[in-house]
C-alpha cells in the first residue's frame, strides 16, 4: 500500500515588532498582547511588558511621595551632592581665576542691598553661600561635611525640590541675619561675608522641625546647634548673625513643609508658604535698609 506526501499548510505570518518591523518577535507583551523585539522588552513581574506599555504605565500611575508631599527619591541624595560639587567647583575658580573674581561678583556685604550706596546686587545674598575663605581650608571642608550629613537625611523626606527650597531660602535668611544686625556701611568699609554656613543652620533648624514633628529625639540635634551657635561667638571672623538668620528662615520653612494639611492641595500650601517666608525676608530687608 502506499501512501501520498500530504501538501503542506500555508505558514503562519512571521510576528514582528510595531517599532522594528524589520526584526522577527516571537515573545508577546504581557499587557497588550503585541510582539517585542530583545529591545523594547522591559522585564514585569510575570513576563515581559513592551516599552510603550511601561511608558504608558509611568505616565498613569500616581508618584509614590513622602508624607511631606515630595516624590520619593531613593539613591544617591542629587541635590544634596550637586550642592557640594558646585562649592567644590567655585572654591578652585577663587583660586584659578586671577584677582578672585570669583569672589569680588559673588560675595555678600549688606550694602550690596542697599540702593542709595549706588550698588543693588540682593542675588548675592544666595550666591554667597556657595563661597568660602580662601585662607581658612576647614571653612569649606566642615560646612560640606555638614551639609552631607543633614543632606541625606533631610533630602529624601523632604523630597528634592522642597529641600533645595529650604537651603536656598535659609541662604538668603542667613544674608538677611547678618543686614539686620550689623551695619550696612561699617567703618572701614563693606565686610564681605561668605559661606554655606547660614544655609547649613538653616538644615540644623529643619531637621529640629521635622524630628518635632515626627516626634522623634532631639536632645542631641540641640546640642549640635548650641555648640555651634557658641563656636560662632567665641572664633573671631565667623559671622554668628548669618547662622541665627539661616536657623529661623529653616525652621520657618520646615514648619511650612511639615504642618501643611495633607491633601491634593498640599503642595500648593506649602510652596504659598515658601513663598510667603521669602516675602516676609524682603520686606525686613526693606525695612532695615529704608530704616538705616
Amino acid at each position: 500500500m502506499s501512501y501520498g506526501i500530504p501538501s503542506a499548510e500555508p505558514s503562519a505570518q512571521v510576528p514582528v515588532c510595531p517599532r522594528h518591523p524589520d526584526r522577527p518577535s516571537y515573545v508577546s507583551c504581557q499587557r497588550c498582547g503585541r510582539p517585542a523585539c530583545p529591545e523594547c522588552q522591559r522585564a514585569a513581574a510575570v513576563g515581559f511588558q513592551c516599552v510603550d506599555c511601561v511608558n504608558e504605565a509611568k505616565r498613569t500611575t500616581p508618584a509614590v511621595r513622602t508624607v511631606y508631599g515630595g516624590a520619593v527619591a531613593t539613591g544617591t541624595p542629587v541635590v544634596t551632592f550637586g550642592i557640594i560639587a558646585l562649592c567644590a567647583v567655585l572654591y578652585v575658580l577663587q583660586w584659578v581665576i586671577p584677582g578672585s573674581a570669583v569672589f569680588r561678583n559673588l560675595a555678600y556685604a549688606s550694602v550690596f542691598v542697599a540702593p542709595e550706596y549706588g550698588v543693588f546686587q540682593p542675588w548675592r545674598m544666595v550666591t554667597a553661600a556657595f563661597l568660602h575663605s580662601q585662607g581658612f581650608l576647614l571653612h569649606i571642608l566642615l560646612n560640606m561635611y555638614m551639609l552631607w550629613i543633614f543632606g541625606q537625611a533631610l533630602e529624601p523626606l523632604l523630597g528634592r525640590i522642597r529641600f533645595l527650597a529650604v537651603y536656598l531660602i535659609s541662604a538668603v535668611g542667613g544674608s538677611v541675619g547678618y543686614l539686620l544686625l550689623t551695619p550696612i556701611l561699617p567703618e572701614g568699609g563693606p565686610v564681605p561675608v561668605v559661606g554655606a554656613s547660614g544655609a547649613i543652620f538653616g538644615l540644623f533648624g529643619a531637621m529640629l522641625v521635622v524630628q518635632r514633628h515626627r516626634r522623634a529625639e532631639t536632645k542631641q540635634l540641640w546640642v549640635l546647634i548650641a555648640i555651634n551657635g557658641v563656636i560662632g561667638f567665641v572664633v573671631p571672623q565667623i559671622a554668628w548673625q548669618a547662622h541665627l538668620g539661616g536657623l529661623i528662615a529653616g525652621a520657618l520653612c520646615a514648619a511650612v513643609i511639615a504642618y501643611a494639611p495633607r491633601g491634593p492641595r498640599q503642595h500648593l500650601v506649602q510652596f504659598a508658604g515658601l513663598a510667603a517666608v521669602l516675602v516676609l525676608l524682603a520686606a525686613v530687608s526693606w525695612y532695615r535698609v529704608i530704616t538705616g
